[in-house]
């Protein structure tokens, strides 16, 4: 049986793993390294396996346990101070600090204004936020680097529990001049032979390429690239038409070339943007509040078609 673990020894381990070293974990804690070094070791010697290796030119690496410890560690030590900060008041004022991890691509769509009206909402949270792809973030959520992420719901694990925020559609991208920007849509068996543009950052090409090859279409990928708005602006130089699901409410290139998107004629499943925490450990109140405020802000905005339909 695993004798009681205490918050301290927790704390010591969490800040040695991010610290590096324990003198650095010291510093940062206010306490002696052989504070540091004591309270991990204890924890280590109740639970019965090695966190850390300690080298002493090279400071401390995580172990295979550590690395599955630290998440769960992380989201203990917040809840801990959640209860502290709230001293048993359910209806008091939220307050501490929440990071946010969202999908790179959909980012700059709606993190902005997330930001404003959630600290408006809520002035004592300091609100902070981390991008990544989906494998980044599902690493950052399960390690305790952030505590909820907006994201697609494509390749998530079981370790990530997930609810749906609103569903998005892809779209074609073209210059003006493109043969088939004079459709009012398009099918996807209309892109064969034409040159596309592929957006690179996972998993958009494996998605798209998906998509055209249940149309029975190869894409012939002329570039490719992780930029959103290098997409764009090859598309605007008719290099290719590309396809993509986040759409800027003006549709100009960086160099000011327009740009025409058309909706796709075939019956597509839509891809949900999703809000996701660790599956093991609950929401704070910051959290839970933050996964409220989007569902009405970008349901909303989803519902009234004000959102555009986003990559």
């Amino acid at each position: 049986m695993i004798e009681e673990l205490s918050l301290r020894q927790l704390s010591y381990f969490v800040a040695a793993a991010e610290a590096g070293t324990m003198t650095a974990a010291g510093a940062e804690l206010h306490v002696s390294q052989s504070a540091v070094s004591l309270g991990v070791s204890e924890l280590e010697r109740q639970l019965g396996v090695r966190l850390v290796l300690r080298r002493r030119a090279h400071g401390l690496t995580l172990t295979a346990a550590g690395r599955e410890l630290i998440g769960p560690a992380r989201a203990l030590l917040r809840l801990a101070e959640e209860l502290r900060a709230g001293a048993g008041e359910l209806g008091s004022a939220l307050r501490g600090r929440l990071v946010v991890g969202c999908f790179q691509t959909i980012g700059p769509f709606v993190m902005p204004a997330l930001l404003d009206s959630f600290r408006a909402a809520h002035p004592a949270v300091e609100l902070d936020f981390v991008e990544g792809s989906l494998v980044d973030l599902q690493e950052m959520l399960l390690d305790g680097q952030c505590e909820v992420a907006l994201l697609y719901d494509l390749d998530l694990g079981p370790a990530v529990h997930r609810e749906t925020v609103y569903p998005t559609t892809p779209h074609v991208l073209l210059a003006p001049s493109h043969p088939l920007a004079a459709l009012t849509e398009i099918r996807l068996a209309d892109l064969a032979g034409h040159d596309m543009i592929m957006l690179n950052f996972p998993p958009s090409e494996h998605y798209f390429a998906s998509l055209l090859a249940a149309a029975g279409v190869t894409p012939r990928v002329r570039h490719r690239t992780v930029n959103f708005e290098m997409v764009r602006s090859l598309v605007a130089r008719g290099h290719g038409y590309s396809m993509l699901i986040q759409r800027p409410a003006v549709e100009v290139s960086y160099e000011g070339r327009p740009l025409v998107s058309r909706p796709i004629a075939d019956p597509l499943d839509p891809m949900e943007v999703v809000l996701a925490w660790p599956s093991t450990a609950p929401p704070t109140r910051r959290a839970r509040a933050f996964a409220d405020h989007c569902h009405r802000v970008l349901g909303e905005r989803a519902a009234a078609d004000k959102y555009p339909d986003s990559p």
